[in-house]
């Protein structure tokens, strides 16, 4: 039996109302110590250690594996590894559509769609494939869809849905059912790259691989919409940390490459704004600050610089902007690497009632410093994100070293674990991959998550009710 959503939100207020906030700690359970977690509320309980050495969960929670790398597709291509953002669609009572990026590379070519070789390339038709290598055949970038029956918890197809682009790290789901896949490079190919690329959830196939140029060429991380207004909100996932926050205003909500205007978020201080917190403390978790947005030209950005021009007109740095999520009138958007230990933010922004139109800086959006953990074993790196139906932050871990977990974060700010990637990555590794693409079918009833590498779509059910403060 399916709970309803109402039904989840209803369990969830009733728990906060009558239940106190209180830190609860968890052990390993003999695990690598460099994996011993914290949790500020007890969520779901301890985690459990999975004998399948795959994914450990609370008591009660179970998952499925959805999809393997190197598993053969509907299509006859071939499931490519580095699973990275993804987004989760009705498509009747009882399937959803899961649209999946590949963050695959130039250098990654053996692990594409198109297998060893690339040699079932001849499979896809040359004018659905927007760039290719050097020997012609299809760049490994790009996006699956899979389509999942959630009653019967199992696949019943996948294919190849977006071909020929590069480095598809995450991207964000519109309010008419298409996913935003967006390419986390400037690099040159036969043609540019660093553009987001529309996939209509329902697509059968391929889709027209058309690059929405107005919302700017730059290092795409992911983008969500506001359906109240149709602004688009980007961020930009650069290494050193010295990226911008932007916002597309589209001239037709539902056709974005219609055209539109590209911004970059302005704080108080103008370019002496740090909301990183990396050499001095702009300000402290719950802190917020009034907004503006500054116009960009030039977005096509062919001499890379479109961070640096709008940080001379007053656009504020952020460190490693990478997921984001819209959630009941506000955006929360990642940050992997800010904090003065460089360990993430999350930040919260709540949209002007007039965002985008002409009085909107007489009552300007607010931006909210949300999350800033200090103690990694609560959090660390946070990239993915997606807001639950019972409106719960879930919070990807992306660690550079160490055990990668899949953390919560409740309306109130506080951090529960939720699951961790149980599998090791080498002998005696330490350390194992990253987790993305977290989503939730809109009955509220299953999560999707990825394991980046080399591969794994899980999704998850279990008592979303059964939620302790």
């Amino acid at each position: 039996m399916f709970t309803s959503r109402r039904q989840l939100i209803r369990a969830t207020a009733a728990t906060l109302a009558f239940s106190g906030f209180s830190r609860f700690a968890s052990a390993q359970d003999g695990a690598a110590d460099t994996a011993t977690y914290r949790s500020e509320v007890a969520g779901y309980g301890p985690l459990k250690r999975d004998p399948a050495g795959v994914f450990d969960l609370p008591e009660g929670f179970s998952y499925t594996v959805v999809s393997r790398a190197g598993d053969p597709m509907s299509d006859g291509l071939v499931t490519p590894s580095k699973m990275d953002g993804m987004g989760c669609f009705a498509l009747d009572n009882d399937r959803v559509a899961l649209v999946r990026n590949h963050e695959i590379k130039p250098s990654d070519l053996e692990i594409t769609a198109f297998g060893p070789g690339r040699a079932l390339a001849s499979k896809v038709k040359p004018d659905r494939v927007y760039d290719r290598t050097d020997d012609g055949l299809p760049m490994g970038g790009g996006a699956t869809t899979l389509v999942y029956d959630l009653r019967k918890r199992a696949l019943e197809r996948s294919h190849l849905s977006l071909a020929g682009t590069s480095t598809n790290c995450a991207g964000g789901i519109t309010p008419w059912g298409s996913w935003l896949s967006c390419e986390e490079t400037t690099q040159n190919a036969g043609k540019d790259h660093g553009w987001v690329f529309e996939v209509p959830s329902r697509s059968r196939g391929l889709v027209e691989p058309a690059p929405i140029k107005a919302m700017g060429r730059f290092r795409h991380e992911a983008t969500a919409i506001d359906p109240r207004t149709g602004v688009v909100y980007l961020t930009e996932d650069m290494g050193d940390g010295f990226g911008l926050f932007y916002r597309y205003l589209p001239n037709d909500r539902t056709k974005l490459l219609a055209g539109g205007k590209l911004q970059a978020l302005c704080l108080p201080e103008g370019v002496d704004a740090d909301p990183r917190n990396w050499e001095a403390a702009y300000w402290k978790q719950g802190d917020s600050r009034p907004v503006r947005w500054v116009d960009l030209d030039g977005v096509d950005n062919p001499h890379e610089d479109l961070r640096y021009r709008g940080h001379t007109k007053g656009a504020a740095w952020f460190a490693r902007g990478e997921g984001i999520y819209y959630g009941q009138g506000e955006i929360y958007f990642t940050c992997t690497s800010g904090g003065p230990a460089r360990g993430g933010q999350i930040m919260r922004y709540v949209p002007s009632p007039l965002e985008g139109q002409a009085g909107e800086a007489a009552q300007p959006g607010q931006l909210q410093l949300f999350i800033e953990p200090t103690d990694t074993s609560v959090m660390q790196m946070a990239d993915n994100i997606a807001v639950s139906p019972w409106g719960h932050l879930f919070v990807c871990e992306d660690r550079i070293k160490g055990v990668n977990f899949l953390r919560a974060v409740t309306p109130q700010g506080k951090i529960y674990t939720l699951g961790r990637n149980a599998a090791a990555i080498g002998e005696g590794a330490a350390t194992n991959a990253e987790l993305a693409g977290v989503c939730f079918s809109p009955d509220g009833t299953t999560m999707f998550v990825n394991i980046y590498w080399p591969g794994l779509t899980l999704a998850i059910t279990g008592p979303w009710s059964s939620f302790r403060s």
